[in-house]
């Protein structure tokens, strides 16, 4: 009985990914606003009725996106931004660093609209800056490791201009033909290791 509980648990939470998978993909088409539960569960393959099952309405699909985003990128920042030695030369950790933020706007098109767009209200503003704070004080952490002598109040504003200059030119380079986009991608590692050096 309770092998068969955990398997339908699974199920569940597998088809709650597929659901919010194909919420990602409508929003990164449509955009928030025009994004149907409809629509949304036709990408995901089912009717409807089974949608509602999971998520009984457009704004609880949001709500799990953004749970996900947040979640994602807070776990995937405290685990890389923790493993970083002083050892590694700052140019070659701001290239990484924003190579990996351009490989996952390119993975999850519908997170920067979601996050950091105006569509969607309040609650997510609220929840990109929770985000935001959070990121920061990992990359303070970050700089204070590399550099003992920076004071914390100077490590977390350092770490947040950072984070906000990365945050105001993803746009550019994800709207921008891949040449320029590689320029602007360029551009924002010379910036940033000028800023941190």
């Amino acid at each position: 009985m309770a092998g068969r509980t955990v398997r339908r648990q699974a199920r569940g939470l597998k088809r709650m990914a597929e659901i919010l998978d194909a919420a990602e993909q409508v929003i990164a088409e449509v955009g928030y606003p025009e994004m149907t539960t409809n629509e949304v569960a036709a990408r995901a393959g089912m009717s409807p009725g089974s949608l509602y099952q999971f998520f009984r309405n457009k704004e609880e699909i949001l709500d799990g996106l953004v749970t996900r985003y947040t979640e994602d990128r807070q776990e995937f920042w405290a685990a890389r931004l923790a493993a970083v030695t002083p050892d590694v030369p700052l140019d070659v950790l701001v290239g990484e660093l924003v190579d990996e933020s351009v490989r996952f706007k390119s993975r999850s098109p519908a997170y920067w609209s979601l996050l950091y767009g105006t569509a969607t209200g309040d609650r997510l503003a609220e929840a990109a800056g929770r985000l935001h704070d959070d990121i920061a004080r990992h990359v303070a952490a970050m700089l204070r490791r590399r550099s003992p002598c920076l004071s914390e109040e100077r490590a977390l504003l350092t770490g947040s201009m950072a984070l906000a200059t990365v945050k105001a030119v993803m746009p550019m380079i994800t709207s921008a033909p891949a040449e320029r986009g590689a320029e602007l991608v360029d551009e924002l590692k010379l910036m940033l290791v000028r800023y941190l050096g």
